[in-house]
């Protein structure tokens, strides 16, 4: 996020927050997982890929007897999403969809020749969605955005840690996405989250908060 808590700006093209260092720790974080969660927001605006990037994070998996790269996840409420997004496009791993029960039918006759979809709930539940990832032999999910997402997970207390990389400007434009929505979240001045650590990267910051007891200091291992 930029100083002031942004994700985004307003502008049409997307704003990049990132440095090539900090891009390859993350191509790392997620090469170690078992699944990437983004929202269908994220799908739609960024088209991102989510793949591992570097070849022989590939070849290391392919090694352990896994694909390429992780299973891809995305929710949404509508299932507006578009089956040649690159979400759903890109690379050979499964693709899960999780929908609103109410709009689930519709979205397996627009999505279910490239993904599974889910029903997730009315309204889709961020709990119900973490237990059916377990069922499926998911132990470590990678959950990458965008705000609502974050939101969502984050005021369930979901999570077990938290990696927050910080831009070195400000968006400074409330019109803009911020890291999180508001809401009720379990860290508060009572209950202060425990910073595990900080690391500089080039010209951006990570700050890595332990959220939960399942939190594990040496890394990301699929435990």
């Amino acid at each position: 996020m930029s100083i002031d808590g942004y994700l985004d700006s307003t502008a049409e093209q997307r704003l990049v927050l990132s440095n090539a260092a900090d891009l390859d720790r993350v191509d790392a974080v997620r090469a170690g997982c078992d699944a990437i969660l983004v929202g269908a927001a994220t799908v739609r605006n960024d088209n991102p890929r989510l793949l591992v990037r570097a070849q022989a994070r590939q070849e290391e998996r392919v090694a352990q007897g896994l694909p390429r790269s992780p299973m891809k996840v995305t929710v949404t409420g509508g299932g507006q999403l578009d089956a040649c997004a690159e979400f759903f496009a890109a690379g050979a791993s499964e693709k899960l969809v999780y929908c609103a029960s109410a709009t689930a039918a519709e979205a397996r006759e627009r999505l279910g020749h490239v993904a599974t979809v889910v029903d997730g709930g009315q309204p889709v539940d961020m709990q119900r969605i973490s237990e059916d990832l377990y069922a499926r032999g998911v132990k470590l999910l990678m959950v990458e955005g965008g705000g609502t997402v974050h939101t969502q997970f984050l005021t369930a207390d979901l999570a077990d840690e938290l990696h927050l990389v910080v831009a070195p400007f400000f968006v400074g434009d409330s019109q803009a996405r911020r890291f999180v929505d508001e809401g009720r979240f379990p860290w508060n001045p009572d209950r202060r989250a425990t910073l595990a650590e900080v690391r500089q990267i080039d010209d951006v910051v990570l700050l890595r908060y332990a959220l939960s007891s399942r939190f594990r200091a040496g890394g990301n291992e699929r435990t």
